[in-house]
């Protein structure tokens, strides 16, 4: 069964989504660490911070720390991105910008790679509030921005704040403990685990996609005069996500 008012009556302003295990099935932090020996403890320190402690400055630094990314190996993880993408994910973010909706990408992943996806999503690099990074002439890593506010679990909140004095009414999704600080500021917020489920993150969501497409977000995204608007293969892809969003609910 669906929650109770699940359909909006009017339509949000801009679509905001998170990037790693949202956007891409990857966690892109993670991926830099495959290679190394530390790969191990970095995971560990991603899982603690997506699902239990929260992220902090403490667990970004000493993550970036274990694995020092170089120009190239952001520029390889950016393409990961992109090959990686959740099902859907293109289909849906055309829809939202024919609609007229602004899309932002924000997470406290790594400017240099959210960049290489934003592309390929069609999403202006000045929608992109990520972490920014710097790199010797090498082009070996030389440092983050340690002042951005998204390296800390109440990160996002504060870019939320900024956004709304621009859009009003704001849709989110994302799935992690750092995503769910914004829940009671945004219009609609969707929790997503179709691609790493987290029941304590469930549990605080009325609205949480299992799906690994990103269609099921779509029912809960749009309002009832945009769904009559929809072009037949939009209607199709509407109604994917329909149908997974009863079956999960």
């Amino acid at each position: 069964m669906l929650p109770p008012d699940w359909q909006l009556k009017t339509p949000l302003d801009a679509i905001l989504f998170d990037c790693d295990g949202t956007l891409s099935s990857i966690e892109g932090i993670d991926q830099l660490a495959e290679s190394h020996a530390a790969g191990e403890a970095v995971k560990e320190l991603t899982a603690a911070a997506m699902g239990k402690t929260g992220l902090t400055a403490d667990i970004y630094q000493k993550r970036l720390d274990l694995i020092l990314p170089t120009r190239q190996r952001m520029e390889h993880l950016g393409q990961h991105y992109c090959k990686n993408l959740t099902p859907d994910t293109q289909a849906v973010i055309q829809l939202f910008q024919r609609l007229g909706k602004s899309v932002y990408i924000v997470s406290a992943g790594l400017v240099p790679a959210i960049a290489i996806l934003a592309k390929q999503l069609h999403i202006p690099h000045k929608n992109i509030y990520a972490v920014n990074m710097e790199f010797d002439i090498d082009g070996n890593f030389s440092g983050y921005d340690e002042d951005s506010p998204l390296v800390q679990n109440n990160g996002k909140k504060i870019v939320v704040k900024e956004l709304l004095k621009i859009h009003p009414r704001i849709g989110y999704i994302g799935d992690g403990l750092n995503d769910v600080v914004v829940y009671d500021l945004v219009t609609r917020f969707i929790g997503y685990g179709g691609i790493y489920y987290r029941s304590n993150i469930e549990a605080l969501c009325e609205y949480y996609i299992r799906t690994p497409s990103m269609a099921g977000i779509l029912p809960f995204l749009l309002a009832k005069n945009e769904i009559d608007g929809l072009s037949s293969d939009e209607k199709l892809l509407y109604n994917k996500g329909l149908l997974s969003s009863i079956t999960q609910m």
